[in-house]
């Protein structure tokens, strides 16, 4: 008959009264394991207190503290569970006795020795109890009370045991499960098995071991906190200063024609809701300055406005562009990159040219506009995110749809509350207000003298027909400044002639197929290119001629594969 455990108290190196193991042998499976009289069950643990306090990374914590009470040969396993979402839950052996699902325990460390199979690995996370359901289990009893539970001898078997030949195999003959408590919330659980009787004193001492430890993660998560948010200025300093020095803008929205003040009751009608706005006109009617006027008026003005002009993305950087990768993803991914929709994470993110954004991507497109949800290329986490979407397109979406060339339930994703901009044309009596406007910004940045805009540059203005719109007002205002030389304002509107207008099919016989209509734009397009010598940026470029961004004429030559000599 095996001798009761006889424990003493007796001081370690730094003076702390630990318990010790006085029996002599402990039978194990028919052999006999002999473990030194003067074996104590926790090692140093005031060494332990000041290295958990620290260590700021979370995983180096948390294996600091199961390797050094596992490193005892009086402990047969020690474990540790945080508090998290709930994840796996499909896979989870307990996810039926969970209540909500919404968050449990999950193995985070663990660490100890086996006597029985000496070779097995007691640190793995992917066993049967990597999950514990608040509430649920001696474990999970403790994270919903917070209150500890120690046995220090299991001779009287608890009727929470679940492998009863384990604790015989194994010699375990006390347990202790510390809650992991940080300004009365608890972490999370400490628990460990034990091949000694567990005194008092070492109770306090694990009771003190665990409370030093969840301040340690609290402050390891604060600290990742902080961390991520000082990320996130950083990105979105880098962004704002990106913006700052790509070219002016519209200015402010200036004009008193009707059609722009049915714009403007428009904006302020949809802006201070969450609503996704739908922003269509032709190329340079000003929808970027909308997006900000919404953004401005909305409840997310503190937060910032991130633009992604949809035509300028490389087709295969689209998803990291959207939704950042990790380092290593792929052939030139050096460095973690945060996507435009977690920069954009409690604001607002515009979406210009949306309808330059590939098929196959529309779908995830539509998944995080849905359900706020995402992952980051090359990572498995799926990351949430709370974005207003604005987009804008010069394109016809609803028609993209029906030729199958945009997805039909993204369209009307995008679409909840479209608002149509009117172009200058239809806006002459504008045309002299925004002229004055330029015209004082041109040259308070030339640093010359304001030319003074006289009646007849403003009958001009007014009966020009404005093929380009405000962008065209804006650039061909800079150019008569330059030219006017200090003198009177002179307007040269030769340079961008309005495009010819085209026939439209009236009859059955008329009706051209997809095909046919795409020839005419390939054929367009080379002539564009032929009467500009091949240039596409700048004055009298292609990009000028059909009255499209370079940038959007690019990406039309790359998709229909035209060189800039006009050649397949």
């Amino acid at each position: 008959m095996k001798p009761p455990p006889i424990t003493v108290m007796q001081r370690d190196s730094v003076n702390n009264e630990i318990p010790l193991l006085r029996e002599r042998h402990l039978a194990i499976l028919g052999g006999m394991t002999l473990l030194n009289s003067d074996t104590p069950l926790l090692r140093a643990p005031r060494r332990l207190l000041l290295d958990l306090a620290q260590e700021r990374d979370l995983p180096a914590l948390l294996n600091l503290l199961v390797t050094r009470i596992g490193s005892s040969e009086a402990v047969a396993l020690v474990r540790l569970w945080l508090v998290q979402p709930g994840a796996g839950c499909e896979t989870c052996p307990l996810r039926f006795e969970c209540p909500d699902q919404t968050q449990c325990l999950h193995l985070v460390a663990s660490n100890g020795r086996s006597l029985v199979r000496p070779e097995s690995d007691l640190s793995r996370l992917d066993g049967r109890f990597r999950r514990f359901p608040i509430g649920v289990r001696k474990v999970g009893r403790i994270a919903s009370t917070g209150e500890p539970i120690e046995v220090p001898d299991l001779s009287v078997k608890p009727n929470w045991i679940v492998d009863q030949d384990w604790i015989d195999s194994e010699g375990i003959t006390g347990f202790a499960g510390q809650p992991l408590v940080h300004h009365g919330k608890v972490l999370g659980v400490l628990g460990l098995f034990s091949r000694v009787r567990i005194g008092d004193a070492c109770l306090d001492w694990l009771r003190m071991i665990a409370d030093h430890a969840a301040a340690a993660i609290a402050h390891s998560y604060a600290w990742d906190e902080v961390q991520r948010l000082r990320k996130r200025l950083e990105d979105e300093n880098e962004y704002l200063q990106f913006e700052a020095s790509g070219g002016q803008g519209f200015g402010e929205m200036l004009g008193a024609s009707p059609a722009l003040r049915n714009v403007i009751q428009q904006i302020e009608l949809v802006a201070p809701t969450d609503s996704t706005v739908l922003i269509l006109g032709e190329s340079g009617t000003g929808k970027e300055l909308v997006a900000r006027e919404l953004h401005r008026n909305s409840s997310r003005a503190s937060r910032p406005l991130i633009k992604v002009n949809c035509a300028a993305i490389p087709r295969d950087l689209f998803e990291s562009e959207f939704f950042g990768h990790v380092k290593g993803a792929f052939t030139g991914a050096l460095r973690n990159r945060t996507g435009r929709f977690e920069l954009a994470d409690g604001g607002t993110l515009f979406l210009d040219e949306v309808g330059e954004v590939p098929l196959d991507l529309q779908s995830k497109l539509l998944r995080v506009l849905q359900e706020g949800e995402f992952e980051r290329i090359g990572e498995e986490q799926t990351r949430h995110v709370n974005v207003r979407v604005i987009a804008a397109t010069n394109r016809d979406l609803r028609e993209e749809a029906r030729q199958h060339r945009f997805r039909e339930d993204l369209y009307y994703r995008l679409g909840v509350f479209p608002i149509e901009l009117p172009p200058l044309r239809d806006r002459h009596d504008d045309a002299i207000l925004l002229a004055e406007h330029f015209l004082q910004n041109a040259a308070r940045r030339f640093g010359v003298a304001t030319p003074r805009l006289t009646q007849a540059v403003g009958r001009q203005l007014q009966n020009y027909e404005w093929p380009g719109n405000i962008r065209e007002l804006q650039h061909v205002i800079e150019r008569a400044v330059i030219l006017s030389q200090g003198g009177p304002l002179r307007l040269d509107l030769q340079t961008a002639p309005p495009p010819a207008k085209r026939t439209v099919p009236t009859t059955e016989a008329d009706i051209l197929t997809d095909q046919q209509i795409r020839e005419i734009e390939r054929s367009n397009l080379r002539r564009a290119l032929k009467a500009a010598g091949g240039k596409i940026y700048g004055s009298g470029g292609a990009a000028e001629i059909l009255d499209l961004k370079p940038t959007t004429l690019n990406s039309r030559l790359r998709a229909m594969g035209i060189s800039r000599k006009g050649d397949d």
